[in-house]
């Protein structure tokens, strides 16, 4: 006999009852504005003496204030390292706390022209490969050499594919100051014999230093000729640090939001892309939209279950943050791990994923599968498998074990 349906009470309803949806604006009264406009009307009728001597006296201040500029370096090229280096140099250029320039590590490549993408990216102010078409500001200069462009800085924005990370801080272990502050904008874990390890928290331990994370419904093309979008960066302890990276990435069209959970904020933006494989699967055998909603809301309990089981201190309330219901959303509506999950389930997993990355990113890494590998080895180890039968069942169905339309049938495997 069918069990009767759950009730179920809705707190994501609850919650945006009590959210402040929208900003007011500040409104001024008359007398705000005219003693702005006596203040201009008087700074121009300075005489040519006065004008100058004032301009000396900022010039002054600049240059003393110049030691105390933060200069930023981006590690990583990719499409999404590539944007993000627009967005902190539109920002950079503008604000006075920060030095102009931004400099990006590249992998160096070599491009069928026979140029190397570093010089590619220098010359044209475009990196041709992964972000063709959009320049990124004249004040982003690539170097393909990691320690050099990373001396000096003391923000560093780390966004690599997830695997590649520990390689890196091996490469950067003391040569960095304990004072440097990080940003990851990397969706992975390491999983290692202790237990998973977040990249957060590698960076940390590895060089040092403190690292927030930022994450979000971040479709990175969309967001390179500038579609609204926004994110979260999610910080444990210095709000004031939190604030520094808001003002770093936020735009008019890239809206940042600071929370108090780097381990909730950045699991979300980890275990989207197991979700969006299970997406791309529903879309491959034409399942339809009830059947895609259907996968979305059972990976978005599985996320939340994850995380709290991983860490206590996640909030419940993250996951209606960018980082979370909203970049599950866009990544399983778009994103390339829907897109390549999606031609896996059309060839009925003949063809492997490391084949179908190859020929459809053009060099761009999969998140998901390795990070449903990870998962699975966590669940495993802590034998959790019955309670995560989504997860569980996407890695199945990546390594062979089990066909594509399993993706269905996993509610048979129904967590007691």
């Amino acid at each position: 006999m069918a069990s009767p349906p759950r009730r179920v009470s809705s707190p994501l309803l609850y919650s945006l009852a009590s959210l402040p949806l929208f900003h007011a604006l500040p409104i001024y009264p008359s007398s705000f504005l005219s003693l702005l406009l006596s203040r201009s009307s008087s700074s121009s009728s300075m005489a040519p003496q006065e004008a100058a001597a004032s301009v000396a006296q900022k010039s002054s201040s600049i240059d003393e204030a110049a030691p105390l500029r933060n200069r930023v370096t981006v590690v990583g090229s990719g499409n999404w390292g590539s944007v993000a280096a627009k967005l902190i140099a539109s920002n950079t250029i503008r604000l006075p706390s920060f030095h102009d320039e931004v400099r990006m590590w590249v992998f160096e490549e070599t491009l069928p022209s026979g140029e190397k993408l570093t010089d590619a990216i220098n010359t044209r102010n475009e990196n041709v490969k992964y972000l063709p078409g959009i320049k990124l500001g004249r004040n982003v200069v690539a170097d393909p050499d990691l320690v050099n462009a990373v001396t000096g800085a003391n923000m560093l924005v780390f966004v690599t594919p997830h695997q590649f990370m520990e390689g890196i801080c091996k490469r950067l272990a003391g040569k960095i100051s304990g004072d440097v502050e990080a940003i990851s904008l990397i969706k992975g874990m390491e999983v290692k014999m202790e237990g998973p390890c977040m990249i957060s928290t590698l960076i940390t331990e590895q060089l040092g230093i403190n690292c927030c994370v930022l994450m979000g419904a971040n479709i990175a093309n969309e967001i390179a000729v500038e579609k609204f979008s926004e994110a979260t960066v999610g910080y444990r302890e210095n709000k004031e640090i939190a604030e520094k990276w808001v003002q770093l990435f936020n735009t008019s069209y890239f809206i940042v939001t600071p929370i108090q959970d780097v381990e909730g904020v950045e699991l979300c933006g980890t275990l989207k892309n197991v979700v969006a494989i299970a997406a791309g699967f529903v879309d491959g055998l034409d399942m339809g939209n009830n059947t895609k909603a259907a996968i979305m809301r059972i990976g978005l309990r599985e996320m939340k279950a994850f995380s709290k089981m991983l860490f206590s201190s996640v909030k419940d309330s993250t996951f209606f943050e960018s980082c979370g219901v909203a970049d599950l959303i866009t990544t399983c509506l778009g994103g390339r791990n829907r897109k390549v999950a999606e031609a896996f389930a059309k060839n009925g997993g003949k063809r492997s994923f490391d084949e179908l990355e190859a020929e459809m990113l053009q060099g761009q890494k999969l998140q998901g599968v390795s990070t449903a590998k990870e998962v699975y080895e966590v669940l495993s180890h802590r034998g959790w498998l019955q309670f995560f039968p989504l997860f569980a069942t996407v890695h199945e169905i990546c390594i062979g074990t089990l066909p594509p339309s399993a993706i269905v049938e996993h509610s048979e495997r129904t967590p007691k």
